[in-house]
């Protein structure tokens, strides 16, 4: 069972902020940076950057205050006897960076809003969402190698398969983030292990997928609604993916057990 004592995002202090709690709380407290600060860590003051999430255990010395003109965070106090907090394998009292930190700000944002609001569905709605941040949490943590240019890299990557059908270029691209078409090509395979243009032909032909299994358009329509001029190289690209032309995976749809048969050979 888990109770929240308080959530809150966005919370903005100014340059003189500092939380200082020496025998700690009663409770457990998670807090996710939105502008650099300073944390007191293994018995010294230490920097951390921006997009940084720290946990302290019940009743663990808590130390941290603002080092710039502003310093604003997410965070929340609660209680549980959950195995996902309890057991889990995050370090206490020593920040790491997120490799996602929209998506957890999103999440804290519904923490607040299940926790502000007296639902039917409250107390498993609040302990889905905060399952899922732990799950990002750890996700973040055993992630290496995160920097700035990691969280250009993920919106972009994000805005590419939100938007498949866009005619995605790598210099559209490289102009997204602000760099070169070279240097875009060279950091986007070495983060994601793909390059950026197969990785917009995957959300294109996942997409098209979607329309060909539960959708009435054309073969053509699907081409252009997936970012393609030219149904036959749409055509060729799909093929080359799934093994089937359009025609005959729109076929499949009634029998999807031959199609995922095939599609796992």
């Amino acid at each position: 069972m888990t109770n929240i004592f308080y959530v809150e995002y966005d919370a903005a202090h100014a340059s003189s902020f500092v939380f200082d709690i020496p025998e700690g709380h009663d409770a457990w407290l998670l807090v996710m940076t939105q502008t650099p600060a300073l944390f007191w860590v293994n018995g010294e003051l230490k920097e951390y950057p921006a997009h940084s999430a720290i946990l302290y255990r019940p009743q663990q010395k808590i130390y941290y205050r603002a080092c710039a003109e502003a310093y604003v965070n997410d965070w929340i106090r609660f209680e549980s006897d959950e195995a996902y907090v309890t057991e889990t394998s995050l370090p206490f009292g020593v920040p790491f960076s997120l490799d996602d930190p929209e998506y957890c700000h999103k999440l804290f944002q519904l923490l607040v809003i299940e926790h502000s609001f007296n639902k039917d569905y409250k107390e498993s709605s609040i302990d889905c969402l905060l399952r899922t941040l732990f799950n990002k949490l750890l996700e973040s943590y055993f992630h290496e190698g995160i920097t700035p240019q990691y969280y250009n890299l993920l919106n972009l990557r994000a805005a590419i398969y939100n938007n498949p059908g866009n005619r995605w270029t790598v210099p559209k691209m490289a102009n997204f983030l602000r760099v070169s078409p070279g240097y875009l090509q060279t950091i986007y395979k070495k983060t994601f292990h793909i390059s950026c243009m197969d990785d917009v032909i995957n959300s294109r032909i996942r997409l098209a997928k979607e329309y060909l299994l539960h959708g009435t358009h054309t073969i053509a329509e699907v081409a252009f609604r997936c970012g393609y001029n030219n149904v036959e190289h749409f055509s060729r690209q799909f093929k080359q993916m799934t093994g089937f032309t359009p025609g005959k995976f729109h076929k499949h749809a009634y029998g999807p057990s031959d199609l995922h048969a095939r599609e796992a050979t």
